[in-house]
């Protein structure tokens, strides 16, 4: 039987998460852990998030997670999830600059918060929380299998990533302007929006990435 591995280092909604995946494995057991070895020896793995971005850094580093997610992501799938997903790239505006993993290159910017909606004119609140549509930037990408271009999903975030090569963006959505809702390379897979809380759509990608492997 195969493993995923929830990455546990104190900051992620972990039981949600493992939740849902529990309910479209089929052949794969899930695991929730903070163990080096049992995470390195899983089939896949996957980095959620919440809260601030040097408390996420802080905590992955005192634990060796983030030494532990860089060498996961050169050979196995890798999901990234809301700050998980923040995580991965080289650096955050957040907390006056937070370094991050570095596993894909940008970096992560605050929303405006004197944003306005184009249409009402009304000033949009930040954090940027709800329900809303999800595009394909890449049509064809497995995780994107069984799931319509302009899904919804549901997103809670300031701060959202602004790939440095716009080949990684696998799917975007928009408050108002155009961001950044999903990238891809090699082995990692990322998602700012959080699929546990996304009903079908986000189940239905957790089981795509159960079967995804990587490289496509």
């Amino acid at each position: 039987m195969k493993t995923v591995a929830v990455i546990d280092y104190g900051m992620g909604n972990l039981h949600s998460v493992a939740k849902a995946l529990e309910q479209v494995a089929e052949d794969t057991r899930v695991i929730v852990t903070a163990d080096s070895n049992e995470i390195l020896a899983a089939d896949r793995a996957v980095l959620p998030g919440v809260g601030a971005m040097r408390d996420c850094m802080g905590e992955m580093k005192r634990l060796g997670i983030d030494q532990v997610a860089r060498q996961f992501a050169e050979t196995k799938p890798l999901l990234g999830v809301c700050v998980g997903m923040q995580a991965m790239f080289d650096s955050s505006e957040e907390n006056n600059g937070v370094d991050c993993l570095g596993l894909l290159p940008g970096k992560v910017l605050a929303f405006d918060t004197n944003m306005t909606d184009p249409n009402s004119g009304e000033r949009l609140k930040v954090p940027h929380m709800g329900w809303n549509r999800v595009h394909h930037a890449l049509e064809e990408h497995p995780m994107w299998n069984f799931i319509e271009d302009g899904a919804h999903f549901y997103f809670v975030h300031s701060y959202y990533v602004e790939p440095a090569d716009p080949n990684l963006i696998a799917g975007f959505s928009t408050y108002p302007h155009a961001f950044t809702a999903a990238v891809t390379k090699d082995n990692v897979f990322a998602v700012q929006f959080h699929p546990e809380k996304s009903q079908a759509a986000g189940l239905q990608l957790y089981a795509n990435f159960l079967k995804w492997n990587g490289n496509n």
